[in-house]
């Protein structure tokens, strides 16, 4: 059984690639982004649980997000765990409804956070290319057991690093395309 396989490298590069997505989604931008609070979690009936199962999440204007609260009684553990969540919103309840208006990113706030989807690029090139590794591993693997000749290993050598720079380009599109958004006024 050859050690090398294609399809396990691609899903973990494709995995590498989508937690930079979910990481860049939670970057807060100019505009209101639904995204922004899926991190939080709400102390309710005894445990802790994500904001998305005990309201609803909407973004009624560019600079708005709405949360709908399912059960009134949650209403002020909602709203703590918004403003403690240091995204730099402050809740407005309005009955079993809670309004966030999004405030105005400052250049040096830009800059940050610029910078750190910058390290979560970083981060996801890091994971591809212990990915590729894994893979230049199981390929000597293979060779060494005598599984694959030699040409065999040179053309898959090629075929990783070839999965490696479309991973790799598509983590610096990501990027840009976030930057973009984040530098814009």
């Amino acid at each position: 059984m050859p050690a090398y396989d294609k399809a396990d490298l691609q899903r973990r590069m494709t995995g590498a690639v989508e937690t930079l997505k979910h990481d860049l989604g939670g970057l807060r931008t100019g505009r209101a982004s639904t995204a922004l609070l899926d991190p939080i979690q709400v102390e309710v009936y005894g445990a802790n649980m994500p904001l998305n199962q005990v309201a609803t999440v909407s973004a009624p204007e560019p600079r708005m997000l709405s949360v709908q609260v399912w059960d009134r009684s949650n209403i002020s553990a909602v709203e703590k765990a918004i403003r403690n969540a240091g995204l730099g919103i402050n809740p407005v309840t309005d009955g079993q409804t809670i309004r966030l208006p999004i405030p105005d990113l400052t250049e040096e706030r830009r800059k940050e956070l610029s910078k750190l989807a910058h390290q979560y690029a970083e981060k996801a090139k890091v994971a591809v290319r212990n990915v590729r590794r894994d893979g230049m591993d199981a390929l000597k693997t293979d060779e060494k057991k005598k599984d694959i000749s030699e040409d065999e290993h040179k053309r898959l050598d090629a075929e990783v690093q070839k999965l490696t720079d479309e991973a790799i380009k598509e983590i610096d599109d990501i990027v840009a395309a976030k930057d973009k958004e984040i530098l814009q006024k």
